[in-house]
């Protein structure tokens, strides 16, 4: 067991602000969640958040492994896609394609892919339950 030193510790509050929606509240952020059960197009809903969740681990890995490896890249995307089961509470399946605006080799945007996912925390969280598949792809520079 790490050492408390060795811990970080995430913290978020969330409340519910009419029928329609809830709040969530970390560091400076506000972030409008979609807790209505008919929806709503003008909030994320929690599977969409957890999407968004696994695509700022992703673009945040980039951020963090460029320098040292280095990788020089202009811009980078990615676009994910959810399945769960209609009657079951769970996402089963997760694609996403990354795209990046680099002139680097094939080889080194495909380490870069393999740093993303070995020391990627969210993906390295949904991975054991939820098959996840995906590809990095070279976009225009």
């Amino acid at each position: 067991m790490p050492d408390t030193e060795d811990i970080k510790t995430f913290t978020l509050s969330a409340r519910r602000v009419d029928e329609h929606g809830s709040l969530a509240h970390t560091k400076e952020a506000d972030i409008v969640l979609d807790t209505s059960v008919d929806g709503r197009v003008d909030a994320a809903n929690p599977v969409e958040l957890l999407l968004a969740s696994l695509s700022a681990c992703m673009l945040k890995g980039i951020e963090r492994h460029s320098p040292a490896m280095p990788f020089a890249y202009s811009s980078a995307a990615i676009s994910l896609t959810a399945r769960r089961p209609a009657l079951e509470a769970r996402v089963t399946e997760i694609d996403y394609v990354l795209t990046v605006d680099t002139t680097e080799s094939d080889s080194k945007l495909e380490l870069l892919h393999k740093n993303l996912l070995k020391f990627g925390t969210i993906y390295n969280t949904l991975a054991p339950g939820t098959t996840i598949t995906g590809r990095i792809q070279r976009g225009a520079n």
